[in-house]
């Protein structure tokens, strides 16, 4: 599930954009303690928000440099999964949205009908 989401430029590098996330993750989920990232937030201005926002043990799951071809990340094939749910909506497949708002509620309402079908498929197990 998406905790948090945040539309930015494309120009924008995902270390230097990560703190807009960050502050809205930490708003509505402050208990949580622990955040995964994958190699590109590795860098200072990632770690200056982590800092900032206080409490969190930010955890990188980066490639190893030695390893050729495909291998299975933890915690990251979770990311690639999403990825993968989302991809199935079609208004998600294409920048359709003029605002990034519109672009977000889409997001949101494509997460919330992945959500609502797996709730409903274990109340009928």
């Amino acid at each position: 599930m998406i905790l948090a989401a945040h539309i930015q430029p494309a120009d924008v590098q995902d270390r230097d954009g990560a703190l807009p996330v960050l502050k809205e993750v930490r708003r509505l989920f402050p208990f949580i303690e622990r955040v995964f990232a994958d190699g590109g937030y590795q860098g200072a201005s990632t770690a200056a928000a982590v800092r900032e926002l206080g409490m969190w043990h930010l955890e990188i799951v980066k490639r190893s440099d030695t390893t050729k071809g495909f291998e299975v990340l933890p915690k990251r094939w979770i990311v690639e999964r999403t990825f993968g749910w989302l991809g199935r909506c079609r208004r998600l497949a294409k920048d359709f949205e003029n605002l990034s708002r519109m672009a977000l509620a889409f997001l949101r309402l494509a997460m919330i009908r992945l959500m609502l079908r797996r709730i409903a498929r274990l109340r009928k197990s």
